[in-house]
């Protein structure tokens, strides 16, 4: 497929997406681009607007967002009910055939909803666009794929090196090439979701990541709606972040101020490049992007 005709499909694949929320009553929603305060997670950096200010001034930084989760959030927690979103994105230093420092983000939020609600959106909306059977897509939960494929129990002896080499080396390239969910976290590997106590006293993070031939398309949560909580993981984020030498971001104040009042609620986010690849059958995210 020549690459101008992948780029009528990525156009397809936007109007698909725009008519699955519209057909289901959500309201589509725009944040800001330039955000105060990212949530600070291990590994993954926006890239300042202005010049980093020093550790001891954060109140002055400005960066270009990764996500747009918080500030959706603030939306539930104002009262609308089901929201979407889609647009620009940024990490630095993401490059490569999969990656791009600047990409194009889906996420939408339910209210009384949770991680599973949210899942069978997820089987509609991407069944519908690639044309898939309508069957629900496979589960493995983290802990299986752990034991049969890296040989060891995150949950009982947790290891974030550890953990994260295994998924890359061990876990992603065993996955199967039909949809699968892998699904119910580690704790410490999900900090901005619920947790769920299993009969046995495991504490399990309502969190699932979609693979769809192989490649992660989807992060989801129930969402985690206590504020304290939420703070105290921020500041153990932002600890590990220290500790791997990464920058530290503020803390989104006003976020967490209104976090309490947040209902009950499902969220995800979608990279939809990655889904006009799979539409496009594309090797590389380049060839389904416009470039300067």
């Amino acid at each position: 497929m020549a690459v101008l005709e992948k780029l009528v499909v990525r156009a397809q694949v936007l109007r698909r997406i725009r008519a699955f929320f519209d057909a289901r009553d959500f309201i589509e929603v725009e944040t800001p681009v330039r955000i105060p305060a990212p949530a600070p997670e291990p590994h993954i950096d926006c890239p300042a607007v202005v010049a980093r200010p020093r550790a001891e001034d954060l109140s002055r930084a400005e960066f270009l967002r990764a996500s747009p989760e918080l500030q959706m959030k603030k939306l539930l927690c104002m009262g609308l009910p089901r929201i979407w979103q889609m647009g620009p994105c940024f990490r630095e230093g993401e490059k490569g055939g999969r990656h791009s420092p600047e990409f194009t983000m889906l996420e939408w939020y339910r209210a009384e909803a949770d991680y599973l609600d949210i899942l069978k959106d997820m089987e509609e909306l991407v069944g519908g666009v690639l044309g898939l059977d309508p069957v629900p897509f496979r589960r493995v939960t983290v802990r299986e794929a752990y034991r049969t494929w890296a040989g060891w129990d995150p949950f009982a002896d947790w290891d974030q090196d550890r953990f994260d080499f295994d998924m890359a080396t061990k876990i992603e390239p065993n996955l199967p090439r039909e949809p699968v969910f892998l699904i119910d976290y580690p704790p410490a590997a999900a900090s901005l979701s619920r947790m769920r106590a299993e009969p046995d006293g495991t504490s399990v993070a309502e969190r699932w990541e979609l693979y769809v031939g192989g490649m992660e398309l989807a992060n989801a949560f129930t969402e985690l709606t206590d504020p304290v909580e939420q703070r105290r993981r921020f500041e153990a984020a932002r600890e590990e972040r220290r500790r791997l030498d990464e920058s530290d971001y503020p803390l989104d104040e006003d976020f967490l101020g209104r976090l309490g009042s947040m209902p009950p609620s499902g969220g995800v986010a979608l990279g939809v490049d990655r889904l006009v690849m799979l539409a496009a059958d594309a090797r590389s995210i380049d060839e389904i992007r416009v470039r300067a």
